[in-house]
């Protein structure tokens, strides 16, 4: 049974009430008996129906959920969790000290807001709210939980994705332009649209020269699926070359016998010698697929190839370029 009693240090009613035989002391934040006893049947009934006690929920903080997230990524070896601790870190300084509880979507919003005018693009800002929206995820789904409910998160419409792609030329143009030991990794990309830090970390465990087989573990892909492709000539030739140079190097892809690094000065420096508008490693992405479907290959194969989950991504990625669009008139009238 619960009770209603003032403390000599605040001006508020206090009630008492328990769970499990624990006492719980909770201010009533008024000076009102009647919303003192709303509160008290309000938590009783709470326990009543299993749930916590409220008030446990008022000690839970941002920044420890937002710790939790962090230990999730960590635990789950997540290969994001760099770009996730810039994120947290920008939540931190938002709402860092905010009991989790008092976090609102009013409040969101103008977090919200206040990064638009900040100019920040709508695909980061949704990044963080992401974030927060995992983070407050995991908390429920605790045992016991540390928050009552995930707030409502609103998420901007994106309508500011990269339509890049790469041309034969261009691609050609580029190859020729880059340090020798760069080209085989664009190719790898060009042909099969893997991703930079996929094509960076293979191994030659993964390799099969003799069947010219290469295959991605699932802990190395980012959708955590395992993949395999078949070589083209060029391709072969390429990793035929890099295994016979490689020393002690585990890593298919090297500069003499080490794992090639960071490579983005070095490829806007190949881009400036060309005079052309850089696009993004990931530009490639794309292009493998729009070329996979365009040479006839079925969409599920080429999928499988460049390791795309979803059809949403991929139809995404599946760009008309405008000598798509030229050639069409040939079957017109």
């Amino acid at each position: 049974m619960g009770s209603i009693y003032r403390r000599g240090d605040s001006k508020f009613l206090w009630i008492a009430y328990y769970k499990d035989g624990r006492q719980f002391l909770e201010s009533t934040r008024s000076e009102s008996e009647n919303c003192a006893k709303n509160l008290l049947k309000l938590r009783e009934g709470e326990i009543a129906q299993g749930k916590q006690p409220a008030v446990l929920y008022d000690r839970v903080r941002v920044d420890e959920l937002l710790e939790d997230l962090v230990t999730d990524y960590r635990i789950n070896e997540r290969k994001s969790l760099r770009t996730l601790n810039g994120n947290v870190a920008i939540l931190k300084k938002e709402f860092g000290g905010f009991k989790a509880s008092r976090i609102d979507t009013a409040r969101i919003r103008a977090f919200i807001d206040k990064r638009m005018k900040e100019g920040v693009a709508y695909a980061t800002i949704n990044r963080s709210l992401a974030a927060l929206k995992r983070a407050y995820t995991l908390a429920l789904q605790c045992t016991p939980p540390k928050v009552a409910a995930v707030p409502y998160i609103p998420m901007l419409k994106e309508s500011n994705t990269r339509k890049g792609f790469f041309e034969r030329d261009e691609y050609l143009k580029l190859k020729a332009a880059l340090p020798f030991y760069l080209r085989p990794i664009l190719t790898f990309g060009y042909m099969y649209g893997w991703r930079r830090g996929e094509i960076r970390n293979l191994t030659w465990d993964q390799v099969d020269l003799t069947q010219g087989v290469v295959r991605l573990e699932p802990g190395m892909a980012k959708n955590e699926q395992a993949r395999e492709v078949y070589l083209n000539e060029e391709c072969l030739r390429d990793l035929v070359f890099l295994y016979a140079t490689r020393g002690n190097c585990k890593y298919v892809f090297h500069w003499r016998g080490r794992k090639i690094g960071d490579f983005r000065k070095t490829w806007a420096s190949a881009y400036r010698k060309i005079g052309l508008k850089e696009k993004l490693f990931h530009d490639l992405r794309r292009t493998a697929v729009r070329d996979l479907v365009r040479s006839g290959v079925p969409e599920r194969v080429a999928m499988q190839i460049t390791g795309h989950r979803t059809r949403a991504v991929f139809d995404r990625y599946n760009i008309v370029s405008s000598d798509d669009l030229r050639k069409a008139t040939d079957y017109v009238g």
